[in-house]
């Protein structure tokens, strides 16, 4: 294979100082030499950067000049990926508008714009108005993130959640949609979430602890102050979180207190704000349920009754006990129900059967049922529940490696689909250059990974081409096989494209789900690695050829699999990884740690649940021995993985790494867990990921087959 082209003589890397803390949990020593890149200061700088500890802000910025010295000669690579990547983009696009009332509600950019702007027009057409403008409310910030937003019930006013930090601590304001203006009304330290009631007066909202943890529910009252808001409710368990949302039908507030395992549902109803919440069923560990209203019945997505991959039930709203719950979907193993909404006439859930999405259609008057699905290898599929209850339309998007996103709206009683969008590749896009494929890696215990490919036809199959493997493998999220512009300038080089469905994700059902969490989750890890050994033994790639990837959680995984199996990687990419799993969950004050024990185990309190994470934390199994190329990405003010995790394990590396490959890391010191916040600053994150892939698989100066790269040098 070609030799990368690296810097004939590159830099001293930065040394972190060895500053060796050592404390005892069940009997075992654990000495950790870079805490203090952890600021005890933490919490205030998540509000505010600029008061980081300057002796870390130094460490940090020189771990940056590294890495842009380290990948100068990748710099104009960056610039013609960016350029690539961007014109790939449809710079004016917009939503296609969702109706609710008199009006019709999207979402548009303009050229050159960063930032979306909310608009709204009359629901039969007519002059657009712009409620929000993202460009102009950015102005000035180096960062800025619209959380959320809802229109009031009358249509006359905006409430939206604002970041300008990264930290994810949202304000909340109100906005007149008639005038323009904003109300005196400002609401901080919120998750963004809100809920109006129906009188357009009283929005409920969730407000963040100092740990950065949603914890209570307030209602507050247009025209009085902050101070007066009621509390509704305030969760006693710092391992749950709170969240806010509302029916389809629009009649109750819906406040979900949950972990990762366990949920429960009060219901507020909505023409009566000042009603105090009403309890569905209490939780019990192990019991996740979600609500929804038709007529004088809740509609109750549940996995009780042993049914692992959920059911629907339904209940009077004046009797809602679980006693009274009656089934209407049974439940069938391996056919996970991801979703359901209910309507005025149909209810619409989205399942997932043998790895692939689609839509069932019930409806309510004689429980005829039929289905909406696609016949590609692999595809993504969602729905867009919509404002309206009264309708007879629902929306979903389809895409896959190959097809870009189309939009449809599917009438249930006539069981027609109309376009409405299909996404546009300005620079150009030929799905019938691109092959999309299915294989089933076999794993360590008998099961099979499925695994999603996306190549060029020409891309040779021989095992010459370098392959980008990308995985997640938590919190049961699956990751789609969709559409994504900007991995095309890997695939238009040469490279392979691989998502690995790893457990940890619910891609084949909830079990596996589960054979991927707490004493199960090296699953997780010998997946991953199964895909990568299932690549090589097919010919489509070779050990040391394979570039791993992932981010937050799945930066654990690409972390576990550099310290387990080095040579079958080229390279890491691991972004904003959660590699320091075992310090973290033994810090109950961080924002995420209670709430993440049932995902992780808690090793604070259980000895098994210690000795499983140590096993396996990327930061505690560095060890003696030749790493793959390794890019760690951070953000100073993330508060789902914080900047020191992946800072500490980059300096560990260094310090036991005995091969002569780069280690780098790369903090955005103006952003969070997302990065960059703008849709173009976010491509040059992108851009700098991509130009590592390529400079460590040697394809430093490949040119795109479709051209691509010879238009933008005319046009840099």
């Amino acid at each position: 294979m070609t030799k990368p082209t690296l810097l004939s003589v590159p830099p001293a890397a930065p040394e972190a100082a060895k500053e060796p803390v050592t404390a005892s949990f069940h009997g075992i020593e654990i000495t950790d030499p870079f805490s203090w890149l952890r600021d005890e200061n933490w919490q205030a700088v998540m509000r505010n950067p600029e008061k980081l500890t300057p002796r870390i802000r130094s460490y940090l910025e020189a771990e940056n000049a590294y890495t842009k010295v380290a990948l100068a000669n990748t710099e104009d690579l960056q610039k013609r990926l960016f350029e690539e990547m961007k014109g790939r983009i449809k710079q004016d696009d917009s939503t296609v508008p969702a109706p609710h009332g008199p009006w019709a509600y999207f979402a548009r950019y303009v050229t050159g714009g960063q930032y979306a702007q909310l608009c709204r027009q009359p629901r039969d057409g007519g002059e657009v108005s712009v409620l929000l403008d993202g460009n102009k409310e950015a102005e000035g910030n180096a960062y800025w993130s619209l959380g959320g937003s809802g229109h009031s019930p009358d249509h006359r006013l905006l409430a939206y959640g604002v970041d300008d930090k990264g930290s994810e601590y949202y304000t909340v304001r109100i906005r007149d949609l008639t005038t323009g203006k904003e109300l005196p009304d400002s609401i901080p330290n919120t998750s963004a979430d809100t809920a109006w009631g129906s009188d357009s007066k009283t929005l409920f909202y969730v407000r963040l602890d100092d740990n950065h943890r949603p914890r209570q529910v307030f209602r507050h009252t247009l025209g009085t102050a902050t101070e007066d808001d009621v509390l509704v409710y305030e969760e006693p368990d710092p391992a749950f979180y709170v969240g806010l949302g509302q029916t389809q039908s629009e009649r109750f507030i819906m406040i979900v207190a949950h972990d990762h395992e366990t949920s429960e549902v009060y219901l507020i109803d909505a023409g009566e704000p000042d009603g105090a919440p009403q309890l569905i069923a209490p939780r019990k560990t192990g019991h996740e349920y979600s609500v929804d209203h038709h007529d004088d019945k809740l509609i109750i997505l549940t996995n009780s009754g042993d049914a692992e991959d959920f059911r629907i039930t339904e209940a009077p709203i004046a009797a809602p006990q679980q006693e009274n719950w009656r089934e209407v979907v049974a439940h069938k193993p391996g056919r996970l129900i991801l979703d359901m909404v209910a309507y005025s006439n149909h209810l619409v859930r989205l399942e997932r059967e043998n790895g692939l999405p689609r839509l069932v259609i019930r409806r309510f008057e004689d429980a005829a049922e039929h289905q909406v699905a696609f016949d590609e290898d692999a595809y993504s599929l969602g729905l867009s529940h919509g404002y309206e209850f009264d309708t007879r339309t629902i929306r979903f998007t389809y895409s896959s490696m190959t097809t870009p996103a189309a939009v449809y709206d599917y009438d249930v009683e006539e069981r027609a689909r109309t376009l409405r969008k299909q996404q546009e590749v300005p620079s150009g896009h030929d799905p019938d250059n691109y092959i999309t494929r299915r294989l089933y890696a076999p794993a360590h215990d008998g099961e099979s990974v499925p695994v999603s490919l996306l190549y060029r036809k020409d891309t040779p199959l021989d095992g010459t081409a370098p392959l980008l493997l990308y995985g997640y493998g938590s919190y049961g999220i699956s990751m789609p096989a969709s559409f994504a512009t900007a991995r095309l300038s890997l695939v238009d080089r040469g490279f392979i494209y691989a998502i690995a469905h790893v457990r940890g994700g619910k891609e084949k059902g909830y079990r596996w789900y589960k054979n991927g969490k707490r004493e199960a989750k090296t699953n997780t890890f010998n997946d991953f690695i199964a895909a990568g050994e299932h690549l090589v033994s097919t010919g489509l790639t070779q050990r040391g050829r394979i570039v791993a990837q992932g981010g937050s959680a799945g930066g654990m995984l690409v972390g576990a699999v550099a310290n387990m199996a080095p040579d079958l990687f080229s390279g890491i990419v691991a972004n904003v990884p959660f590699v320091d799993v075992l310090n973290t969950m033994l810090d109950a004050d961080l924002p995420l740690t209670p709430p993440e024990w049932t995902e992780w185990g808690n090793p604070i309190e259980s000895a098994a649940d210690f000795e499983t994470i140590r096993s396996y934390s990327p930061y505690d199994n560095v060890s003696g021995q030749d790493y793959p190329h390794i890019l760690a990405v951070a953000g100073l003010t993330d508060p789902r993985v914080t900047y020191w995790e992946p800072a500490k394990w980059i300096a560990r590396l260094r310090q036991f790494n005995t091969s002569d490959n780069l280690v780098l890391l790369r903090t955005n010191m103006e952003a969070g867990h997302g990065g960059a916040s703008g849709r173009f600053e976010s491509l040059k994150e992108t851009a700098l990921e991509y130009a590592f892939a390529l400079l460590i698989s040697g394809k430093l100066d490949a040119v795109p087959t479709n051209g691509a790269d010879v238009v933008a040098h005319k046009t840099s």
